[in-house]
């Protein structure tokens, strides 16, 4: 059975979402103010995030919120009371890099999203991240059109692919 293709736009601050939801974005994602790598947009407070989710749900709309900094030891320190704090206001999934995030995350009981950072690029990849509880894997931004309609061939039920349609590669390490 084919899904309806979901159209997914990036938010870097309150107008952004407000902007991508009311003209056509099915969901968003954006950062908070830590944890994620979108350094250069504005990021949304906890409040706002709350706001975010609030708005977005009314509208049917879904709310991924980036977790996919690669994490050194001490950045696990109150990680788990904020994994806590977004799940009690609804976000939708996470989009995660790193495994030790990823693990928080899925014992938190939040859906997680694999993110382009762990550059996703074959159907093994795919299949074995699944196993460790993804949901969604956001392919690598390199791969080709052919590489990933093989991947979606071989996957496993009810894995969800993502796929960039436009901007640059995105590689980065903190």
């Amino acid at each position: 059975m084919k899904k309806k293709v979901e159209l997914l736009a990036p938010a870097g601050n309150i107008e952004c979402l407000k902007t991508a939801l009311y003209f056509g974005a099915d969901a968003v994602y954006l950062a908070g103010k830590q944890y994620g790598l979108r350094a250069f947009a504005a990021n949304f407070t906890q409040e706002e995030l709350g706001e975010a989710v609030r708005l977005a749900h009314s509208l049917k709309k879904q709310v991924y919120l980036t977790l996919n900094a690669l994490f050194r030891n001490q950045d696990f320190e109150g990680f788990p009371e904020y994994l806590l704090q977004i799940k009690e206001m609804g976000i939708d999934a996470v989009i995660v890099s790193d495994p030790g995030v990823m693990q928080c995350c899925l014992e938190a009981g939040l859906e997680v999203h694999l993110s382009t950072q762990a550059s996703t690029l074959n159907a093994q990849s795919a299949a074995f991240w699944h196993r460790q509880g993804v949901k969604r894997i956001v392919l690598a931004r390199e791969i080709t059109l052919a590489e990933a309609a093989e991947i979606a061939q071989n996957a496993p039920d009810g894995l969800e692919l993502e796929a960039f349609i436009h901007g640059a590669m995105c590689i980065a390490y903190s």
